[in-house]
């Protein structure tokens, strides 16, 4: 299928960030500047929802721990909204190649978003908050560059897109003990918290 070179890369980048997927596939489709993007992603209330709350992920994303929390809360809608963006790239005919293209993105998201995450926890074991704001910055760019170079060269962005996975998960396979500590801070807290209602004092 040649649309699945973009179909992956969708995937990728809807993994970090899937609103900015659809409002850039949206935009693209919307200008003219490609006719490989389906109406259904142009139209004007998708295009509104899909800005207003990438707006709304650009400033949580920043933020120590509340990027976790917000990275926990798509687990779902991110791997989801790569699978439709995939299938609706690949047609919407239902035939097998759009469940193919449907799996591909939706997969490929799930991975993504993984290392997202994982990454985020470790990076917020550190005391200082500048690094959550620069790793953002470069997700946000990293996605909105290689989505637009896929709509030009969409097999060199799928490879460029499936090298960084492959890094994405190196990293997070060497930053695991930072993830734990991580997870056994944030379990203490809440025990911690727990106990103090218990007692009727304020929480910690």
């Amino acid at each position: 299928m040649s649309v699945l070179p973009l179909v992956f890369t969708s995937g990728w980048a809807s993994g970090i960030n899937a609103y900015a997927v659809v409002l850039l596939l949206g935009v693209f489709g919307a200008t003219g500047l490609t006719d490989d993007v389906p109406e259904s992603l142009q139209r004007t209330d998708v295009l509104v929802v899909a800005g207003v709350l990438f707006l709304c992920e650009a400033v949580a994303d920043k933020i120590p721990y509340v990027d976790s929390v917000w990275d926990a809360v798509h687990t779902v809608i991110r791997p989801v909204s790569g699978a439709v963006v995939g299938a609706l790239l690949a047609g919407q005919s239902g035939s097998l190649s759009d469940l193919a293209a449907g799996a591909v993105g939706g997969s490929t998201a799930l991975a993504s978003h993984a290392v997202k995450a994982g990454t985020r926890m470790a990076i917020n074991t550190s005391p200082e908050p500048a690094s959550n704001f620069v790793v953002s910055v470069a997700e946000d760019l990293g996605v909105g560059g290689l989505v637009s170079f896929a709509m030009f060269y969409p097999e060199a962005a799928a490879i460029i897109a499936a090298v960084l996975l492959l890094i994405g998960l190196v990293i997070l396979i060497f930053l695991a003990h930072r993830i734990r500590r991580f997870l056994r801070r944030r379990a203490q807290r809440r025990e911690e918290k727990r106990l103090a209602e218990r007692m009727g004092a304020p929480p910690p």
